[in-house]
């Protein structure tokens, strides 16, 4: 088995990487040779956490994954990440496991590489400013897959916490990131200045007042997970003229925004306009005009990570990198 740690990882397969084997695997997703049963979550209520255990298989290549990921928010006070995980893929001819990866870093990156197929459907084309809300594990990414699409001239951070936001800051400055960064007091100078927004939050409650939103803004969401959770509020998901997911059938379970949305008020499930892979194979913005408000829903597949996986393994496997052990 083919071990393969985070740095071999990050070093070798990138966002790039990430969205062109994505944009394969939406088009199989579409053609059905992918299969993908629903998520496990085990709760583990004492420490606010949660065990998520994700299968799915491509029945084209005949090779099958299981992520295990771990979310401990608590973690960080015990000098731990908040987010663990790994994945191991199976050949589905014999049933040989090819693989052990490191599956922190795949999460965060196929997550936002999602963001950057979703934000070059959806953003106008002539977005200069990105706003970010939430500067945790699973925003620079975000970032990152942004900058992949299109090409910004200015980066706007908020955190409530304003240290992590400057440490954030410093991340993507040594990452290489060359725009203009300003770190904001106030989350509706996002608003007020933003062309795209990231928001990556653990957030119960809405993160800003949709009644801010300025016209022609695309919002990416993928902080919010549990039908508890709300990043955006209902002003937003009302405003939005075009709501794209990732996931159909994880957002109905999981998305709290917009399970509130169809509870609490006129709209409903069937007024998404696509599932991603539903827009696969079109190359053309989907925005009519660049008044439009659009949003991104993102809570995750396990399909996302075995595409992305696939990708490490093949690539990586190819240059040399990584261990082989027996087990």
């Amino acid at each position: 088995m083919l071990i393969l740690s985070e740095s071999d990882i990050q070093k070798n397969y990138l966002m790039k990487d990430a969205i062109s084997d994505l944009k394969q695997g939406l088009i199989s997703k579409k053609n059905g040779l992918i299969t993908s049963p629903h998520r496990t979550v085990i709760d583990v209520p004492k420490h606010e956490a949660s065990a998520l255990y994700m299968p799915s298989a491509d029945l084209s290549q005949e090779i099958a994954s299981v992520k295990v990921v771990s979310i401990f928010p608590e973690n960080p006070k015990k000098g731990k990440p908040t987010t663990q995980g790994v994945l191991m893929l199976t050949d589905a001819t014999t049933g040989e496991h090819l693989c052990m990866m490191n599956a922190s870093y795949l999460t965060r990156l196929r997550t936002g590489a999602l963001s950057g197929i979703a934000t070059e459907k959806l953003a106008k084309e002539n977005s200069r400013v990105l706003g970010v809300i939430g500067t945790g594990a699973m925003a620079f990414e975000q970032v990152i897959g942004v900058l992949e699409v299109r090409n910004m001239d200015e980066i706007k951070l908020f955190n409530r916490t304003k240290e992590k936001a400057v440490k954030f800051k410093e991340k993507l400055i040594d990452f290489g990131v060359s725009q203009d960064i300003e770190i904001l007091e106030n989350v509706d100078e996002v608003l007020e200045k933003a062309d795209i927004i990231c928001c990556a939050t653990r957030s119960n409650e809405p993160v800003f007042n949709g009644e801010l939103l300025k016209a022609g803004t695309h919002i990416n969401g993928v902080g919010s997970y549990l039908p508890t959770m709300r990043e955006v509020d209902l002003t937003t998901i009302q405003k939005a003229s075009k709501i794209v997911v990732d996931d159909l059938a994880g957002i109905k379970e999981e998305a709290g925004e917009l399970i509130h949305a169809d509870r609490e008020s006129e709209w409903s499930f069937s007024d998404i306009y696509a599932e991603l892979s539903e827009l696969s194979e079109s190359d053309h913005l989907l925005r009519k005009s660049d008044e439009e408000i659009t949003f991104f829903k993102s809570v995750g597949a396990a399909y996302f990570d075995l595409v992305v996986a696939k990708g490490i393994y093949f690539k990586l496997k190819e240059l040399g990198i990584g261990n082989e052990m027996e087990v």
